[in-house]
This record gives C-alpha cells, structure tokens and sequence, in this order.
C-alpha cells in the first residue's frame, strides 16, 4: 500500500454551520487545543494548484475555465492531502462535504484508509439573532479594527478607538436581505446532510449563540469524546 493508502486511526471531524456561526474561530481553538488540522475546501484547492498535482493541474483547468470544480477533484485532492504527516493527528474539515453526495463520496474516500467520521459538529444558531450579527458588522479601513452597531459600538460615533481612524467601511454582503438568503441557501443545502450523519450517530449539536468561551467549552468536551 502506499502512503494514501495506509491505515490510519486520525479522527476526522467535520464542522458544520452558517455564515456567520464562528466555525473559522472555533476551528482554529480546536487546532491549537488538540493537534487537529483545519482543511477548508477553497484552502485545499489554492494549495493543489500551487503545488501543481494532478488533481491541482485540473482543479486549475477547470476553473480557468470559468465552471466549478467537480467533487472527483476535490475529492482526489482531499485524498493527497490527508496523506500528509501533518494529518497524523486528525482533521476538522469546514465547508466539506455540502451535499449528501459529497459526504457519501467522503465515505468511500475513508473507507481506503480505514478512517471514519468521527464527529459532523452542528453549530446551532438563531436565525433572526444572526442577520442582527453580521448585519451590524464594520471595520476601521485604517488598522482594520472589527467593530459592531450594538455588540460592539466605537467609544465615539465614527472614530476608531485603536487609530482614531474615521473611514469605516461595511461588506457589500453584509445587510439583513442578503444575510437572511445566505441562511436560507444555508439551510436548505445542509438539512439533509445533517439527516444523514444523524442517521449514522455521528451529528452532534452545539448551542453557538452566547459566549465565545463557553462555546469554545463545549466544543472541546464533545471533541475529546469524540476523539477518545
């Protein structure tokens, strides 16, 4: 067997949850705390057509082309990349598998390596509490500081508190319309993708609305669980 091949015991995790819920910033706790790697798929196919591999090669045709990458290519390059030593200790795959065709395509891909789901992590989110998250969003376009209209306002209304910047600047993207269509594509997407790991016992819940600490917590008690 080559190295792609070889069985291996790395937990693969996959996080799911809306724009917005915080996956990027728990998936990067989670790296830190437990030696896990985060593999986002836009990641994983900038760094093929980089590194120029097969799947790379045509990952790059494709879109050089102007039509979207086939799930055989990311696929193949998810395939390359778990093989890597730094995957030894396990993976937290975000944004992967979006579809019940993907995942069961993930399935098989594990199956040649003896690995298996070991968590699809949910993190739960309210709607209408979220269109008020991202919706509010700006950012000081001098030093690049995060603020928000009720979470976090400037001390004085227009001025950075860290550069006294005055420009601030909003993602085109980020008002209530286009949030709440993102929420629907969202859900409607991702509904029967978390039917499917429900009926495989691997879907487990997490509340994300609150506390960033707490949530954090949770997830690290389910994930070493998980992982055990």
């Amino acid at each position: 067997m080559d190295a792609a091949h070889t069985a291996s015991t790395a937990p693969i995790l996959i996080l799911l949850g809306p724009p917005g819920a915080g996956k990027g910033t728990q998936a990067r706790v989670l790296e830190q705390k437990f030696g896990l790697v985060q593999l986002s798929t836009g990641d994983l196919l900038r760094a093929a057509v980089i590194a120029g591999t097969d799947a790379g090669k045509a990952a790059k045709a494709v879109m050089e082309a102007g039509d979207l990458v086939s799930d055989a290519i990311v696929i193949n390059i998810l395939r390359d990349r778990l093989a890597e030593p730094d995957c030894a200790k396990g993976v937290i795959l975000d944004g992967f598998p979006r579809t019940t065709v993907q995942a069961k395509a993930l399935d098989a891909l594990l199956s040649e390596t003896g690995q298996r789901i070991n968590a699809a992590i949910s993190l739960e989110v309210d709607d209408r509490e979220m269109v008020t998250r991202i919706s509010g969003r700006f950012t000081c376009a001098g030093c690049g500081e995060g603020y928000h209209d009720s979470f976090k306002p400037t001390t004085r209304a227009g001025i950075c508190d860290t550069c006294g910047g005055t420009d601030m600047t909003r993602r085109a993207d980020d008002n209530a319309e286009t949030v709440g269509q993102r929420l629907d594509a969202y859900h409607a997407q991702t509904a029967p993708l978390i039917s499917y790991y429900a009926r495989k016992n691997a879907l487990k819940n997490v509340d994300a609305m609150g506390d960033i600490a707490r949530i954090s917590k949770d997830l690290a008690a389910l994930v070493a669980h998980a992982t055990a």
